[in-house]
């Protein structure tokens, strides 16, 4: 079953997306290493970073080769960091943001649904 015109213009999106996803949270990342006035993660923080932004950024790319793996590992990870900060803060981060850098990665997982079953590659 080939891709459909929908999924192939989510898939456009979602990448386009992704670009400007990705080069936010490294130009987060570049600002907030040289302004580091909080001081070192703890053990628990690192167990937030390894969901946002390591795990979002990273299911994104892999999402340009592998789209419906891509986009489970990046929606994954922001789940798995919303249900850290309930469980470490108590609350659910405050502002779009969080979801907003991590939408490419549904974008693409409801792309390859939409390709059906045997549609796991991009098609570059």
């Amino acid at each position: 079953m080939g891709e459909s015109s929908a999924s192939r213009a989510i898939i456009s999106v979602a990448r386009i997306w992704s670009l400007a996803a990705v080069g936010f949270v490294l130009l987060f990342l570049v600002g907030e290493g040289l302004n580091s006035q909080g001081g070192k993660p703890t053990g628990a923080d690192w167990m937030g970073l390894a969901f946002w932004p390591t795990g979002i950024c990273l299911g994104l790319i892999i999402a340009w080769f592998r789209i419906r793996l891509g986009g489970a590992i990046a929606t994954g990870s922001l789940v798995g960091f919303y249900v850290w900060d309930l469980l470490e803060r108590g609350t659910f981060p405050r502002g779009p943001y969080f979801i907003l850098v991590a939408a490419p990665g549904i974008l693409f997982l409801v792309a390859s649904l939409l390709s059906g079953p045997r549609q796991q590659t991009s098609s570059a």
